[in-house]
């Protein structure tokens, strides 16, 4: 019977099994609040994209931008970030 290793046994750090696996792990469940963009006010500046720490925002082709709600956590940085404030956070 195989033990469970105590958290005193595990390595230190993190092991990533399989390089380019983050695609499989849907993170947007996670969400308390979701960002919700005025896109007929976006300026298209992309502070929103730069600053998305997991990279939720996609840029669209008209140049403005979109969440990709199934890995935006709702930090709530892109509309922290936004210059315009064209970007509001909004309870699940």
């Amino acid at each position: 019977m195989n033990k469970l290793k105590s958290w005193k046994e595990l390595p230190i750090g993190g092991v990533i099994l399989e390089a380019g696996s983050s695609l499989e792990y849907k993170t947007g469940s996670w969400r308390s609040q979701r960002p919700i963009i005025n896109r007929e006010k976006c300026i298209g500046c992309l502070f929103c994209w730069i600053y998305c720490p997991d990279s939720a925002i996609i840029r669209a082709e008209d140049g403005k931008v979109d969440v990709n709600y199934d890995y935006c956590k709702g930090c709530g940085i892109c509309a922290v970030e936004c210059p315009v404030h064209v970007i509001i956070m909004k309870e699940e």
